[in-house]
């Protein structure tokens, strides 16, 4: 692939300002931490723990193709023990070490709490900042009962991009969760999202230079 140009990168910020909700963390019954390639999670996890927003937490990832390397036990048990060395206490968490997929992260952290006995009506997703909008919009389609609403480590998409050991496989599963919010409608996974043109004008010439290693394939 070619290197990464100034217009790859303003492509993958107009990605990333779409994935990012900014949405306002407030308390909630409980959160969810959605497993992925980003140990960050567990961090921001631990700063909103601090917060007092909410009193439970649910670490949620299977050992995965895509991070098997990062987390060899599985993406929920590290970003567990992440979150213990950084002062959540382990009575304040619980373990789902299944979920391979988005919708499996939201229905079995979901069925944990009530295996638990935890009533939950409100919930804060804590996840990978570009994946934000894919998992609200699986959570309110998965779990539609309760309010939901997104959280991550407050980072730009420069800090976040320098910070990563392969930018162009950061873009490229940026491209990849853009496609899953516009695809997985159709198929009963999330809910619809308004996509801009100027988001599937970055998508398209994204996938256009290369960065397609994370997209659906037919």
């Amino acid at each position: 692939m070619t290197p990464i140009t100034d217009a790859d990168r303003d492509a993958a910020r107009t990605l990333w300002n779409y994935n990012v909700l900014n949405q306002r963390a407030h308390p909630v019954s409980a959160a969810v931490a959605l497993g992925g390639c980003d140990i960050g999670v567990a961090t921001a996890v631990a700063e909103l723990y601090r917060a007092h927003l909410f009193p439970t937490v649910v670490f949620t990832g299977a050992v995965t193709e895509a991070t098997l390397g990062r987390f060899p036990r599985g993406e929920a048990v590290h970003f567990r023990e992440a979150a213990l060395a950084l002062g959540v206490p382990d009575e304040a968490i619980l373990l789902e070490p299944r979920a391979t997929n988005t919708g499996q992260n939201i229905r079995f952290a979901r069925q944990v709490m009530e295996d638990a006995g935890r009533r939950v009506d409100s919930v804060l997703l804590v996840c990978m900042p570009y994946m934000q909008r894919r998992a609200y919009a699986t959570c309110r389609r998965q779990w539609p009962e309760v309010e939901v609403c997104c959280a991550s480590q407050q980072v730009s998409f420069d800090e976040y991009a320098k910070a990563q050991d392969d930018e162009v496989e950061f873009i490229a599963m940026m491209v990849g969760d853009t496609q899953r919010v516009m695809e997985y409608p159709s198929q009963g996974f999330a809910i619809e999202q308004e996509v801009p043109d100027r988001v599937r004008d970055a998508f398209e010439w994204l996938c256009k230079r290369g960065y397609d290693a994370w997209l659906l394939r037919d």
